[in-house]
């Protein structure tokens, strides 16, 4: 909505309110609105990739948080224009600051090789990000207040990709998106709705594959979570969408 259109509806609202208090008004308010800028759509004449890039642009010359200070490379992301699944993680390790793209190091290769076990590719029908585009240093948990300088530039990208399912891989990455301080051994399992920019996404959480590499033990209940995944791809009618 553009600014004189907000003003137009205020000033209505104004009026109205002095009709009912007896029609007296003390003066006409000015108001400071602004054109809105819509974030789930490309502008016309822009493209969706060009609007990943802008994104990606605005990410790399952001100072929002304390961990501008310490980057090599921003991580904003990296996969499919037309995501079937969107998988977020928690936030960039060495490997991931040193080269600028998401999940590279080992847990990365295992990444690609759960995701290959059920029909999924960042290279098809994936996109990859993270919470936060910066590595913590020492690959520390990120702090709300980096979560929370990121969050807009996710959920722009969200509401360009329009994914039809979130993988939400870690502990980090679940508690966040979903605003919860529960375990991830409880919210894994099953489906959540993610709400984001009007739109309301089915969500899975599953382990991080770094904590699959320590302990072998929750590559079981990974694996029944993609499988989970695999089954509601299938059961919406979208399994065509999946690598043979």
């Amino acid at each position: 909505m553009r600014a004189a259109e907000k003003s137009t509806i205020a000033q209505f609202l104004d009026l109205a309110h002095a009709y009912c208090k007896g029609g007296y008004r003390s003066g006409e308010r000015e108001y400071q609105f602004t054109d809105d800028v819509p974030v789930d759509t490309p502008a016309a004449g822009i493209s969706m990739v060009e609007s990943l890039e802008r994104i990606a642009e605005d990410i790399q010359a952001c100072e929002n948080c304390q961990l501008s200070k310490t980057r090599k490379n921003t991580v904003p992301g990296e996969g499919s224009n037309n995501p079937l699944v969107m998988v977020i993680g928690e936030g960039p390790g060495a490997d991931e600051d040193a080269t600028g793209r998401p999940f590279v190091g080992r847990a990365g290769q295992l990444l690609d090789k759960m995701l290959a076990a059920i029909g999924l590719s960042r290279e098809s029908n994936c996109f990859i990000a993270n919470v936060t585009k910066c590595r913590p240093p020492g690959n520390r948990d990120p702090q709300l207040s980096e979560t929370d300088a990121c969050a807009a530039y996710l959920n722009r990208q969200i509401a360009i990709l329009k994914p039809r399912f979130i993988l939400s891989v870690g502990r980090v990455s679940a508690q966040t998106l979903l605003s919860t301080g529960e375990a991830i051994g409880k919210l894994r399992g099953k489906f959540i709705d993610f709400a984001v920019e009007g739109r309301v996404i089915p969500l899975i959480a599953t382990y991080h594959p770094s904590a699959l590499l320590r302990n072998e033990e929750l590559k079981r209940p990974a694996w029944e979570d993609l499988k989970l995944l695999r089954t509601a791809i299938t059961e919406a009618g979208l399994g065509e969408k999946l690598l043979q």
